[in-house]
């Protein structure tokens, strides 16, 4: 039986590590690459496969599917960190793009993404404001702010809002329906709810980025080659430099 007590007090943990408090919302793609030795991959990997987790001795590689929502990738991203910091049984791991489903540890670390981002505390207190004193309802103009406000998707929001019994089965199926719509007519930005552009949705981030770098400077691999090494990342923006400056000013 999984002991979500235990898994929200991981989750805890890996925010401290990664020095954010045990409340707040978090920019878990900006956390991600201060891990040392990991590499991130942003990558389209169809319409059954979440993210994929690599393990070895020196390294590890953790691949999210780009073609899914922003929020959805945000929570693929935090489901593999689980099997980063808590699954040592495995090397590699194929996650499905269903939520709550698979065996014990998928199951788990779907509970811990949904801790990760959504803290007890947080989301909590969270609640607690939108509700008031009259302790009212909770409507799809409700969900729609708490989702922006921990950047994750309808479905992994309505997830835990049913798991913590702030809403009924019956109310969360008809919130499943016009999500972006509903979003948008809030005024809210909806990229959180469509995938990365294809144009951009092949990036690698980490720990091989540097590496490659570090091995250029120290003259173990020619210019060429880490050219070849970049763009085999698909990071073309680093060797031509593309849009990498546009929007900076230089500061007198």
């Amino acid at each position: 039986m999984i002991d979500r007590m235990s898994i929200s007090n991981k989750a805890s943990a890996v925010r401290k590590r990664l020095e954010e408090d045990s409340s707040s919302p978090i920019d878990i793609f900006a956390l991600v690459q201060s891990i040392k030795k990991l590499t991130i991959v942003f990558y389209p990997l169809g319409n059954n496969i979440s993210g994929v987790f690599l393990h070895e001795d020196e390294s590890s590689v953790i691949a999210v599917n780009s073609s899914m929502s922003l929020g959805r990738q945000r929570f693929s991203l935090a489901h593999e960190l689980y099997h980063y910091y808590y699954d040592e049984g495995s090397s590699s791991v194929i996650c499905q793009i269903t939520i709550g489903k698979g065996n014990e540890i998928e199951r788990s670390a779907d509970i811990f993404a949904s801790y990760l981002l959504m803290p007890q505390t947080g989301l909590y207190d969270k609640i607690m404001k939108i509700r008031g004193e009259e302790n009212r309802k909770l409507t799809v103009a409700d969900v729609v702010e708490l989702e922006q406000h921990f950047g994750v998707s309808r479905q992994a929001m309505l997830i835990r809002l049913l798991e913590e019994k702030q809403l009924k089965a019956t109310e969360a199926e008809t919130m499943k329906r016009n999500v972006i719509l509903s979003a948008a007519k809030l005024g809210y930005d909806v990229s959180l709810y469509k995938p990365t552009p294809t144009d951009k949705n092949k990036t690698t981030l980490g720990h091989y980025i540097k590496l490659a770098d570090d091995l250029f400077n120290s003259n173990v691999v020619s210019s060429g080659k880490y050219e070849e090494l970049l763009l085999e990342a698909f990071r073309d923006d680093i060797v031509y430099g593309d849009d990498l400056e546009t929007g900076e000013k230089n500061i007198d």
